[in-house]
């Protein structure tokens, strides 16, 4: 019994959005009053032997950070609560996670709970990049995905998609600064 607990467990509703290369999941641990301590725990250790190398935070406080660190797991924090102006934080973050994605990390991005913001944030950045070439394809994509039918605020993030900052000739840019907190 003991090895088998040693390997951890996998967060709730995780789902590989690119297979081996980028995932979404509930925060680990749980959300808001179900948030349990040592089901974080186990959920980290569980993304460590699955071999993820960075965890992408789009909750609006810094919960769990400090778990990321004591588990020697890295991560980066991008706060998008849902006050937060999309135009301001997507931007960054795409720039950022096609940077990761170019350089092989395995990335685990989560908010509170895998809802239409995550939803949203995810499928918009699949049409950003260009990895699906369309707002229809990439929320078909992700509600596959994540076996959950996407509404209007994540549709709204992916529409805005195309908008956003992007590099030379259309494309994202290669390099960008730095996140808020990147550990």
């Amino acid at each position: 019994m003991k090895g088998r607990w040693a390997a951890g467990i996998a967060p709730r509703n995780f789902a590989w959005v690119i297979r081996d290369h980028l995932a979404v999941s509930e925060r680990p641990g749980g959300y808001a009053r179900n948030h349990r301590r040592v089901r974080r725990q186990e959920e980290i250790i569980w993304l460590r032997e699955q071999g993820f190398t960075l965890v992408v935070s789009l909750l609006g406080s810094p919960h769990n950070l400090h778990a990321y660190d004591e588990m020697d797991l890295p991560w980066a924090h991008f706060p998008f609560g849902p006050s937060s102006e999309p135009r301001l934080v997507l931007p960054d973050l795409f720039v950022h996670l096609q940077g990761w994605l170019g350089q092989g990390e395995r990335l685990l991005l989560h908010q509170e709970e895998l809802g239409d913001r995550v939803m949203g944030v995810i499928a918009g950045f699949l049409r950003w990049s260009g990895k699906v070439p369309s707002g229809p394809q990439s929320i078909a994509a992700v509600e596959r995905i994540v076996r959950k039918q996407m509404g209007p605020l994540g549709r709204q993030l992916v529409a805005l998609s195309p908008e956003l900052e992007t590099g030379p000739a259309g494309r994202p840019e290669e390099t960008a600064g730095e996140a808020d907190d990147v550990r």
